[in-house]
Formats: structure tokens, sequence, C-alpha cells
């Protein structure tokens, strides 16, 4: 019996962007948009999906005078990330 996948997780994505929290402590809007090659628009409609679920923190900040948004993934998003790819091997076994 097949486990459900997490359609939260489930849009390539949203999928990317916990790829890549999940492996580092935080990332920053450029860096996640680079890696994902997403346009800016549909990243920030991603994450702000993410982040309402708290599967991440954002934080709104400045570098200099810059303003900057960091991306952090919650326990909670862990969590979520491991069952999904725990579900996925039900697919591949």
């Amino acid at each position: 019996m097949f486990k459900p996948l997490n359609p939260l997780l489930h849009s390539e994505l949203r999928l990317a962007v916990m790829s890549i929290l999940i492996g580092i402590d935080e990332a920053d809007f450029p860096y996640i948009k680079e890696q994902t090659g997403a346009t800016s628009g549909n990243l920030s409609v991603q994450i702000d999906k993410l982040y309402s679920v708290g599967y991440i923190d954002v934080e709104k900040t400045f570098r200099g005078k810059r303003p900057a948004t960091i991306c952090r993934i919650t326990d909670k998003g862990s969590q979520a990330f491991e069952e999904y790819i725990d579900a996925l091997r039900s697919y591949i076994k």
C-alpha cells in the first residue's frame, strides 16, 4: 500500500525550497531564487504557503540598507519533509 504524499510538499517549487533548507541553517531569498530558477513572484507565493503552515520561518530584516528575507526550516517542516521522503520510498520499493 502506498503512503499518501503531502500535497503541500508535492509541488516542485515548494519541494525544492524545503530540499534546500533541510541541509542548511538558513538561506536568503536571492540564494533560493538562484538555486530554484523560480521567478520572484512565484517563489514569494510558495514561501508564504510554507510559512503559513509552519514548515519554515521567515525573517524580514535589512543587510545594510537593503531589505533581506531569510528562511529557515522549522522542526515541523523537518518532520513533514522526512515523512514525505518516507512516503516516496513506499512508491519505489
